[in-house]
């Protein structure tokens, strides 16, 4: 059976910003706090992550000093980070379990109706495209891990499943797919705030890649391995600090 996301690797580009994206995070799982397990780093990524996810779709990413969120989006991030890790070995066999599972937490303080949480929308083609999703996520490919995480958060954002916290969502399932690929095992990057930092950019190419031409397609493949890259670069500052 062929690889249906083969040729992406054929795209302008691609294949070394995508060896480029792996060496670079390789290179934080090398650093010597993070040998020593990386929980610390991994720990304040997966903060960083859900407040920088949370601040693109409009959240104020600022922690009160209480510990007290009161903003839906905020809370719904940090609840989504909180069960990644829990998430992670369902999401290797049953994906769309997982993203009904990661809606009712990142959607809990948005969406009035609490039947509808966890519950794809029922527009024309969301069921059959999730579908294609989950074998995407399931199947094997010979792609690296950062175009097949693009592929994912980049589907994601397009489709826009259940039709709240979709954002949150996406960069949720990015981040699964960065992890269970072996992107970044450990989950110490920070990509999304990246994504945050150049907002613009971030969405400019989302709608590229929602366009489903090539060019498109390439520029979001290109922006998303850039943006592994600084993740890698927000990880080892995180490292360093940790570093005695």
């Amino acid at each position: 059976m062929s690889d249906p996301l083969a040729p992406l690797m054929d795209l302008g580009g691609v294949a070394d910003a995508a060896k480029s994206a792996q060496d670079a995070v390789f290179a934080v799982h090398r650093l010597p706090a993070n040998l020593r397990g990386g929980s610390a780093t991994a720990a304040e990524a997966s903060v960083r992550a859900a407040r920088a996810s949370a601040a693109l779709d409009g959240a104020n990413p600022d922690l009160p000093e209480d510990g007290s969120v009161t903003h839906p989006l905020l809370a719904g991030a940090l609840r989504v980070a909180g069960a990644t890790e829990s998430l992670l070995p369902t999401w290797r066999r049953a994906p769309l379990q997982v993203l009904a599972r990661l809606h009712v937490l990142a959607a809990a303080d948005v969406v009035e109706d609490s039947e509808a949480l966890g519950r794809p929308r029922g527009a024309d083609g969301v069921a059959s495209r999730l579908e294609l999703l989950g074998q995407l996520v399931t199947g094997s490919t010979s792609v690296p891990g950062p175009v097949v995480t693009a592929v994912v958060h980049g589907e994601m954002l397009t489709l826009r499943p259940f039709g709240s916290a979709d954002g949150v969502l996406a960069r949720a399932a990015a981040r699964l797919a960065m992890i269970a690929t072996g992107l970044d095992p450990k989950a110490l990057t920070v990509p999304e705030v990246a994504c945050f930092r150049r907002q613009r950019r971030y969405e400019e190419a989302a709608q590229a890649f929602a366009s489903g031409e090539p060019d498109g397609v390439r520029q979001w493949l290109l922006f998303c391995c850039d943006a592994f890259e600084a993740g890698a670069r927000e990880a080892k500052s995180i490292a360093d600090a940790a570093t005695p």
